[in-house]
């Protein structure tokens, strides 16, 4: 089994920063394409930033130059560093990554239980 673990979310004021990590854990063979999606109050859960096996990133257009997305896959994490913050940022993120836990066995797409960003003056 693969389970994606988060952390680092809470409240920071407009301007603050926060760095968020997904951690894959369990029987892992390999990881593809991992990211960052979020929801906020209303709206539809939205792609944040993406970044291949290779290190190629990808960003969403209300996100690009604050936020820096990048992996470790010694540790088969991903990180989202969010800085600049802004009330529009609130949202519950959760990451993804497309987890390959044999060898024998193909990728599967798995995602993270979400953490709750909050930002508030």
């Amino acid at each position: 089994q693969v389970q994606l673990l988060e952390s680092g979310g809470g409240l920071v004021q407009p301007g603050g920063s926060l760095n968020l990590s997904c951690a894959a854990a369990g029987t892992v063979f390999a990881i593809n394409n991992m990211g960052w999606y979020r929801r906020a109050p209303g709206k539809q859960r939205e792609l944040v930033a993406t970044i291949t096996s290779g290190g190629s990133t990808n960003y969403a257009n209300a996100v690009k130059g604050r936020f820096t997305v990048s992996r470790d896959n010694a540790k088969n994490s991903v990180y989202l560093q969010m800085n600049s913050l802004t009330p529009e940022d609130t949202a519950v993120y959760y990451c993804n990554a497309d987890v390959r836990s044999l060898r024998m066995l193909g990728y599967r797409t798995y995602w993270g239980q979400g953490t709750q960003v909050t930002v508030s003056s």
